[in-house]
Formats: C-alpha cells, structure tokens, sequence
C-alpha cells in the first residue's frame, strides 16, 4: 500500500489553493509571541506536507524544521521559494528524531487526526514534549466531532482545479470514530492525456477529553482549547478545534 499523499502530492497545492496558509501562518505565530517563543526561535513544524505553512514562518523569521512521512510532499516543498532555509525530515510524527530541542512545534490542517490508534498518538505526543524546550509551546488543530459527523459522514464531493479532477467518497464509523476516504484523481500530464491515481486516507475523531488526558499524561499543560487561533469558544457547529499546550519539565 502507498504511503498517503503519494498520488495527492502533485495537485495538493492546486486543490488547497483558497486555504489561506499565511493567515494560518501569522495566527501562529502570534500566539507563539503572546506565549513568549523568542523571535527566531527553532521551531518545528510536524507533519508539514509541501510546506505551505513552514515557508511561511521561516519568512517571518523563525528557524524551521519541516517534518512529514511522505517523501512526494517534502519533494513539492523543496522545489519553493526559500525552501532552502528549512531543514526538511521524511519521518513519521509517531517515530521522529531531532538533533536537539526546539523552542515550539506546530502541527497543523487536522493532521492529528491521521493518527488513528491510540498508542500511536501517545507515541506522538511523548515524543513532541520530548523535544520541546521548557515551557516550549505546542499548538495544533483537529477536525471536530460535528465535521466528522455532518460534513464528512458518508458524503462525496467533487473538487477541481485547474488540469486537476478529484472525486471523494466518505464513509464514516461513529462507533469507531474512523473516517475513510476514497479519493480518484485525474491529472492533466504535459502530453495533454488524463491520468487517474487512485488514494485511500483515513482519519480518527478524537475527543477533547481523550486528548486533553493524553497531553496532560505526557507532561503538557493544557492552555487554550478554541475553535480558531484567535481563541474564539469550541462551539456545537465548530468544524476545527485547536489545543493550546506548553511542555512542564521536571
């Protein structure tokens, strides 16, 4: 089976290209300011795809880290403008390695989610505190129970883009709490012929509790559980929820 993201690499920016990766990117780091991450400091980003939010914070003076399982995605990250100022590792955010410790990690667009066995999640979380520097600040996101249920579900949608077409297709365990995806994607080649790449994905609903238990057993201090970066209340139609941590050492 391929890695995720092997065939989405190519069209990933093309499909994702309203997400507005540098509000995302200045919301960080205004929150890492506000918390008192140095100006400049080493921070990593987890599971950093084609880096549309590491490029970013490198630009607004942070010294990034770029850390992703897919070898395809850290490829599209590479080719980018000032891509040559971030330390780019092919690792598995359950299973990383880092020469040192940094002064705050970011994982962003649900990628928590990816991580779909408990074991493996606590694996992720032990391992971020293990790197982070004292007091250093952990911020990420996760899809919420609501988006799981009511804009996932066993819905299909279409996406489109320029020489790029993309069928999904859900299906969702509430019992469970896992998601699959079936993505067919026809990309437009050079030689004008359409080529399909078919992708499986699965995501896991994780609750607040469960995470905020996780974090707390892996030595983090829970600041701010929001529905956006701003700090605005996790509300009953939120779709994204974001955890606001900082490491305790001993």
């Amino acid at each position: 089976m391929s890695l995720p993201y092997s065939a989405l690499a190519e069209c990933y920016d093309r499909l994702n290209d309203h997400v507005d990766y540098h509000g995302w990117a200045n919301g960080l780091a205004a929150k890492m300011k506000a918390l008192g991450t140095p100006d400049g400091a080493l921070v990593l980003d987890l599971a950093c795809g084609t880096g549309n939010i590491t490029l970013p914070l490198a630009a607004l003076g942070y010294d990034m880290i770029g850390v992703d399982l897919s070898p395809d995605m850290l490829n599209a990250a590479r080719q980018k403008k000032g891509a040559d100022k971030v330390l780019w590792l092919c690792q598995d955010m359950r299973a990383f390695e880092l020469y040192g410790t940094v002064g705050a990690v970011v994982c962003c667009l649900d990628s928590i989610n990816y991580l779909t066995g408990r074991i493996g999640l606590r694996k992720c979380f032990s391992l971020v505190h293990n790197y982070l520097d004292p007091d250093g600040i952990f911020l990420f996101d996760v899809n919420s129970p609501y988006k799981f249920k009511h804009i996932y579900g066993d819905q299909q949608y279409v996406l489109d883009a320029e020489g790029i077409y993309c069928g999904w297709k859900n299906f969702y365990d509430e019992e469970s709490g896992i998601c699959d995806f079936e993505l067919t994607i026809f990309s437009e080649g050079e030689d004008g012929l359409w080529h399909r790449f078919d992708e499986n994905q699965r995501e896991r609903c994780w609750s607040v509790k469960t995470l905020s238990s996780l974090l707390i057993a892996c030595g983090f201090e829970v600041l701010e559980i929001a529905s956006d970066l701003d700090g605005t209340p996790v509300g009953e139609t939120s779709e994204r929820i974001f955890f606001t941590c900082r490491a305790i050492k001993s």
